[in-house]
C-alpha cells in the first residue's frame, strides 16, 4: 500500500504540472529569458562563420578575442529554446568588461526543428563553436566554462553529458533535462513550447517518446573520462514552473539521477521527497540562521556530491545576469 507521504507527493507534483500557464503570462508573450527581439551587441563583438565538422555547412556565432598577448578565460554563452546567435546576451557586457573570450554559437537555432533541440549536429556545433574560438582568440584552455539559462540551461546539461572537449565548469541555469516529461508540462500550461516539442521529435501530432528521451539529458550516461576536474552547476528559482515555463523539478530530478548514478551511498547527497515536496508546495525551503545568498538573492536549498551542485534561489526563471560570471570559477 502506498504511504500518506508518497500519495502527498505525488499529489503535489501533479496538482504543480496542472497549473494553467496563463495565469503568469506564459501564452502572452516571449518571458524574457525566450525574448529573441533584442539583437543588439557590444562593440568588438562579430558575427563569424564556422564550417561543421558533422555536414559541412556553415555555421554561424558571435565572437569575441580577449585583446592583448596574455591568454584568458573563454566563456561559451548558449541562447536559449527559441533563439539563436543573434539574440542579444547580457553577459557580453560582463564579458568585456573583464577583457575575456567569448563564443555565442548558433548550434541550429531555435529548438523547433529535427535538427536542432539536442540532435547530434547541437553536440557537434558545441565542440566546433570552442574549436574555433582557441583557434582564434587568446584562450586559456584550462579555462573554459559553458552557460546557459532556460533553453541554454538545456543545451549546457547536454554539453556536460555529451561533448568530447575539456571544459572547466558547466552552469546552467533553470534547464529542462527531460523533454519528454517537459512536453507534457508544456501541454498543461498551454504555452508554445509543446509544439515546439513536437516539430522537433515527432512526425504526428503524437509525441515520438524514444525521440524526446533520446534529446534528454536526464537519459544519457554520465561521461567519468570526459568530466574529470569539471564541475557543473545548476541553478533553479523556487518560483519558476509557477512564475515561469520549467519546474524546478527539471534541474532537482536531473541533480538526483547523477548523484544515484555516480554513488555507492547516495542518500545523505539526494534531495529527497520530502524536501521535493517542502520546495513545490512553499517554494521556500526552512532557512538557516543567516540565510546564505547568491547575488541579493536568498538561497533556499543546496546539495553538492563530488563536482555536481544544486542551488535553488529566491527567483523564477531566470539568470542572475549580473552576478552570474562571478560564480564561474575562473582562477583559484
Amino acid at each position: 500500500m502506498m504511504s500518506i507521504r508518497r500519495i502527498i507527493f505525488y499529489g503535489l507534483l501533479l496538482t504543480f504540472t496542472l497549473i494553467d500557464g496563463t495565469a503568469f503570462g506564459q501564452t502572452k508573450k516571449e518571458p524574457k529569458w525566450d525574448n529573441t527581439l533584442n539583437k543588439s551587441w557590444p562593440s568588438g563583438f562579430q558575427v563569424v562563420r564556422i564550417q561543421s565538422s558533422a555536414d559541412g555547412t556553415m555555421q554561424p556565432a558571435v565572437f569575441h578575442s580577449a585583446t592583448g598577448n596574455e591568454k584568458k578565460p573563454l566563456i561559451v554563452s548558449l541562447h536559449t529554446w527559441s533563439g539563436d546567435y543573434t539574440q542579444n546576451d547580457p553577459l557580453a557586457a560582463h564579458v568585456l568588461n573583464r577583457n575575456w573570450n567569448y563564443i555565442h554559437p548558433n548550434f541550429r537555432g531555435p529548438n523547433n526543428h529535427p535538427q536542432a533541440c539536442g540532435s547530434p549536429l547541437v553536440i557537434s556545433d558545441l565542440e566546433d563553436a570552442i574549436d574555433y574560438a582557441i583557434q582564434h582568440g587568446q584562450v586559456d584552455t584550462s579555462e573554459i566554462h559553458i552557460i546557459g539559462v532556460s533553453g541554454g540551461g538545456y543545451a549546457t546539461l547536454l554539453a556536460f553529458m555529451e561533448i568530447h572537449r575539456k571544459v572547466k565548469s558547466f552552469s546552467a541555469w533553470v534547464p529542462i533535462s527531460n523533454v519528454a516529461s517537459w512536453y507534457r508540462e508544456s501541454v498543461a500550461r498551454k504555452n508554445k513550447y509543446a509544439g515546439d516539442i513536437l516539430a522537433s521529435t515527432s512526425k504526428g501530432k503524437s509525441l515520438d517518446v524514444a525521440e524526446a528521451r533520446k534529446r534528454s539529458p536526464i537519459f544519457m550516461k554520465y561521461p567519468d573520462k570526459e568530466r574529470e576536474g569539471s564541475h557543473l552547476f545548476i541553478y533553479t528559482g523556487a518560483n519558476d514552473g509557477y512564475l515561469g515555463s520549467v519546474p524546478i523539478t527539471q534541474s532537482i530530478l536531473f541533480y538526483n539521477k547523477l548523484v544515484k548514478e555516480r554513488s555507492r551511498h547516495p542518500e545523505k547527497y539526494l534531495v529527497p521527497c520530502k524536501d521535493i515536496v517542502t520546495l513545490l508546495a512553499e517554494r521556500s525551503f526552512p532557512k538557516p540562521a543567516i540565510p546564505p545568498t547568491i547575488g541579493d538573492r536568498k538561497i533556499y536549498y543546496h546539495k553538492s556530491y563530488k563536482n555536481i551542485h544544486l542551488t535553488v534561489f529566491d527567483g523564477r526563471h531566470e539568470m542572475l545576469d549580473k552576478v552570474a560570471l562571478d560564480y564561474v570559477p575562473v582562477g583559484k
